[in-house]
């Protein structure tokens, strides 16, 4: 409330006092804590979280993520194949680019004649779904 909200008179409200009673004041309390977000930019507001203790993390856009220092310094990104040419891909949680595996994307409807045989159709099914343009 002091540190980051520069409102220390929340901390002895008794409104707030306890967990239960912020709860239910929650869309008030929302309010107050987006009015003071709003006067600060990200790095003012991040300076403020660290400064007292708080933990907290910036929510990136697609760019910052696929520019982010930390994924190209642990090496988290690899190529895959597409029928359109190599994409770069990130390498799945808890895995490396060493131990990952990371397919071709298959083109569209690559798989679509297997997927139908495991799902009972047979020879004439399939020629009867082709003829008509379904597959």
């Amino acid at each position: 409330c002091e540190r980051v909200l520069e409102r220390p008179d929340l901390a002895r409200d008794p409104r707030y006092a306890s967990n239960p009673k912020r709860v239910a004041a929650q869309q008030e309390l929302g309010r107050v804590i987006g009015e003071a977000f709003s006067k600060l930019t990200a790095d003012a507001l991040i300076a403020r979280l660290e400064a007292a203790g708080i933990a907290n993390a910036r929510v990136n856009d697609l760019r910052q993520v696929w520019e982010h220092a930390q994924l190209r310094a642990r090496n988290r990104w690899t190529e895959v194949e597409t029928p359109v040419g190599p994409i770069k891909a990130l390498v799945p949680p808890g895995l490396s680019a060493d131990t990952a595996r990371m397919d071709p994307v298959p083109a569209l409807s690559a798989h679509t004649e297997a997927i139908l045989r495991e799902l009972g159709y047979d020879d004439a099914a399939l020629a009867r779904l082709r003829a008509e343009r379904a597959i």
